[in-house]
Parts: structure tokens; sequence; C-alpha cells
């Protein structure tokens, strides 16, 4: 009787044995996961902020070329990279996809349904200029590998918006201040948004004026 009693409290720890082992078996399998995980997403979301400025300094050059900026904000000129009409839907690399008017949208109004002029005046905390709010046009837009073909190897779509300069004051933001007391004056505004795989979603904001024949970056924030 010992001898069972012995043998059923050694196969009872042998037991408690496998479970703890297979626990830290799991646990260790899980941890080494989610690392992976990890340090993909934040691959992902380093490329996809990559994506979008690279579409800003693509686009600068064309930028400047434009005689008069007031063709960039009401839309009639873009931008040479673009894949058709500003609407509708874009399928990404992984088979998911983006419409380009809800994106529009939502940097307007941040809403994706079409957005009125009062939509667009209402003060939130990302659009706190009121009347003098941004009314986003898209300039450019397309897979960023279509860029330059063979040179650029991203999976990243990218969509470039325009603006006048929010910190103007004549509440007109159909067009850019023409007098020396405005202090967006000669100033548009820029908004960058890449998407990727996975739902990777990166967007950055600034400000540009004209420095000769160049483009000066006047301010650049990363969208939240």
């Amino acid at each position: 009787m010992r001898q069972r009693s012995s043998d059923g409290f050694a196969l009872i720890v042998v037991l408690l044995a496998i479970m703890i082992l297979s626990a830290l078996g799991s646990g260790l399998v899980l941890t080494t996961s989610t690392e992976s995980r990890i340090a993909v997403n934040f691959g992902a979301s380093a490329e996809g902020l990559d994506a979008a400025e690279a579409i800003v300094e693509l686009s600068l050059a064309e930028i400047v070329a434009v005689p008069d900026w007031n063709q960039l904000l009401n839309g009639s000129v873009r931008s040479s990279f673009v894949d058709g009409a500003p609407v509708g839907s874009r399928q990404l690399t992984d088979g998911s996809a983006i419409d380009l008017s809800q994106v529009v949208n939502m940097a307007n109004c941040e809403a994706p349904t079409p957005c009125t002029a009062a939509d667009m005046d209402v003060a939130t905390t990302d659009r706190p200029w009121g009347p003098n709010n941004p009314r986003w046009q898209p300039y450019a837009h397309g897979r960023l590998s279509d860029v330059l073909p063979g040179q650029i190897d991203s999976p990243f779509y990218v969509i470039l918006l325009v603006a006048d300069d929010p910190a103007e004051n004549d509440n007109d933001p159909g067009s850019d201040g023409s007098t020396g007391t405005n202090p967006g004056s000669g100033v548009i505004a820029l908004r960058a948004e890449a998407f990727g795989v996975g739902g990777t979603h990166k967007a950055v904001e600034l400000t540009v004026a004209r420095d000769g024949g160049n483009a000066r970056v006047l301010t650049w924030h990363e969208v939240r």
C-alpha cells in the first residue's frame, strides 16, 4: 500500500511538473509572439511615416512651380502623380481598401460623410481656427511605388492634400491671404497621409512658403 501511495504521489508530482512546464512554454511562446507583433507594428508605423514624408518631398518642386497658389487651394491644379479622379475606392496590397472621398472628408470635418461649410467651420481640438479651418483639396494620390517605378519599393498608398494656411485671419480659406498684415499670406498647408497593410495609417501636416525657387518648411507635426 505504501508503494502504491508513493507511486501515486510521484505521478501527481510529475503531472504538476508537466503543467508548470507547459505553462512556462506557453508563456514564452506568447511573449515571443507579442514581441514579434510589436516589432512588426513599429516597423510598419515607421515605414508609413516615411511614406507620408516621401510624397511631400516628391511634390514640393511641382507645388513651388505653380505661380498662383490659389489654383492649388481651389483644386484646379493637381499633381502629375495621380491615379485617376480623387474619388472612389482604392485597394491596398493586403486586399483592404480606402475611399479617397472619405479620407478628404475626415480631414475636413472629422466625419466620413460629405462636409458642409458649417461642418468645416466648427472649432475642434484638431481644427481650432473656426472660419479659417483648412478646406483640404486632394493634390497627389497613388501607390508610392508608382511614383518612381523600380526606385521605390513600398506597399503604401499615399495622398497629399493642400489647403490655406490656418494661421490666416481673413476668414477666407479658399484663397491665400493677399495683405502684408495677414500672417498666412504666401503660406499654404499640406497634409500627407499614408495607408498600408494591416490598417497602418500615418499622417503629417506642415506649412510651407516660397523661398526663391524652393519651398521652405515653416511648421511640421505628425497627426495623431
